[in-house]
């Protein structure tokens, strides 16, 4: 059993969305936990602003397996995956953590680089796990959030 950290977002009936992928995960993963969640800007793109959070699931399902299962969930919500990378989206749940594995494949890249560089992926992480070493920094998450360049980055807390 490994556990994995999962980037959760949504900006097209946002709270909908992250509703039921959370209940779809919280049915299909065992030691099920979630950060808390942010509004926060569009990244790449103008569009309305995202929900995010991270979860923390526990399974046995290989990394592209997992992605697969995803990807799948994805999809049941309306995933267009025609639309450019940095677009407006459903839902997008990203492995950003397996373990202690480091794999880069052309359809998978663990840990995720978004883990470095965006604020509403940190942030959510560093709440959920601030004690877990980053695999291949060798640094716990809560180091590398209080050391983030820009920590506000359009962040609000937004409950459900």
């Amino acid at each position: 059993m490994s556990t994995v950290y999962l980037g959760v977002g949504s900006n097209i009936d946002a709270r909908s969305n992250i509703l039921s992928g959370i209940n779809a995960l919280r049915e299909t993963f065992e030691g099920v936990e979630f950060s808390p969640i942010y509004r926060a800007p569009a990244v790449g793109f103008r569009g309305k602003d995202f929900l995010n959070l991270v979860a923390r699931v526990d399974t046995d399902l290989p990394p592209l397996e997992l992605r697969d299962f995803l990807h799948a969930l994805e999809d049941r919500h309306g995933r267009d995956r025609s639309r450019p990378k940095f677009s407006d989206r459903t839902l997008d749940i990203d492995i950003l953590l397996y373990g202690d594995l480091y794999l880069v494949v052309p359809t998978l890249e663990i840990p995720r680089d978004e883990i470095l560089t965006s604020a509403h992926v940190l942030r959510p992480l560093a709440e959920l796990a601030p004690d877990l070493v980053h695999p291949v920094l060798r640094r716990t998450i809560a180091e590398l959030w209080s050391e983030f360049p820009d920590q506000d980055a359009g962040l609000e807390p937004f409950e459900l």
